[in-house]
């Protein structure tokens, strides 16, 4: 199947699965990060069918999970253009989210697609997240920390853990090597009170593996 195939039929199951607003609120929000990107660097990602599988349909991947569904309100440490944060917002009205990122100028593009797209159950952090884990309304104060951040398991852990309450969850987006990156990061999992509970495979929505595994990290 070629990519215009593989993106017609990827909108189709996301008007199915989320109704056809909320999935043209997700594309036009993936639009206007690719015109963006012509002035700011918000992706390496430029071509819209390959932005719409590796941010799209990627930072989709824990939406039926049973830990993610429980949850209420969310932090997405390292939000960056807004993946998983914003595309996981749209989808999920009646959940609060937090997306932190120590670079203003992407928190400030957050912020003027939410208002151009009415997503109104987002707040953006101009943060690094190691400053304010520890401050009151931060510290423990989440029921699902996500991560699609560039950096190593054993650093993400001791950046997002802080945040989560004790039985809520770490979601780590993680790639090909991620038990090498278990292996490391067991010091900093016991330091922080996590534990691997699960790793989740996602299939997309086209029915091919999503770009990211999930490392459900239980916070105890």
């Amino acid at each position: 199947m070629d990519k215009s195939s593989q993106t017609k039929t990827l909108i189709e199951k996301l008007e199915s699965k989320y109704g056809k607003d909320k999935a043209s609120k997700m594309i036009s929000y993936i639009d206007m990060v690719l015109e963006k990107n012509k002035h700011i660097n918000l992706t390496a990602v430029r071509d819209r069918d390959e932005a719409l599988q590796k941010h799209l349909e990627d930072s989709l991947s824990p939406v039926d999970l049973e830990e993610y569904i429980n949850a209420s309100n969310i932090i997405d440490v390292g939000t960056g253009a807004g993946f998983p944060g914003a595309v996981l917002a749209i989808a999920d009205e009646d959940k609060n989210f937090v997306l932190l990122d120590s670079t203003l100028k992407r928190l400030k593009v957050i912020d003027e697609f939410s208002g151009l797209l009415d997503i109104d159950n987002i707040k953006t952090v101009h943060a690094r997240a190691e400053e304010i884990s520890g401050k009151e309304g931060y510290k423990e104060n989440f029921d699902v920390c996500v991560s699609r951040a560039v950096a190593s398991l054993d650093k993400l852990c001791s950046w997002c853990l802080p945040f989560v309450r004790k039985g809520g969850y770490f979601i780590a987006y993680k790639g090909e090597s991620y038990n090498d990156e278990i292996e490391s990061a067991q010091k900093s999992l016991k330091k922080y009170r996590g534990r691997i509970k699960r790793v989740v495979i996602p299939h997309s929505l086209s029915d091919s593996i999503s770009g990211h595994v999930l490392l459900m990290i239980e916070k105890y």
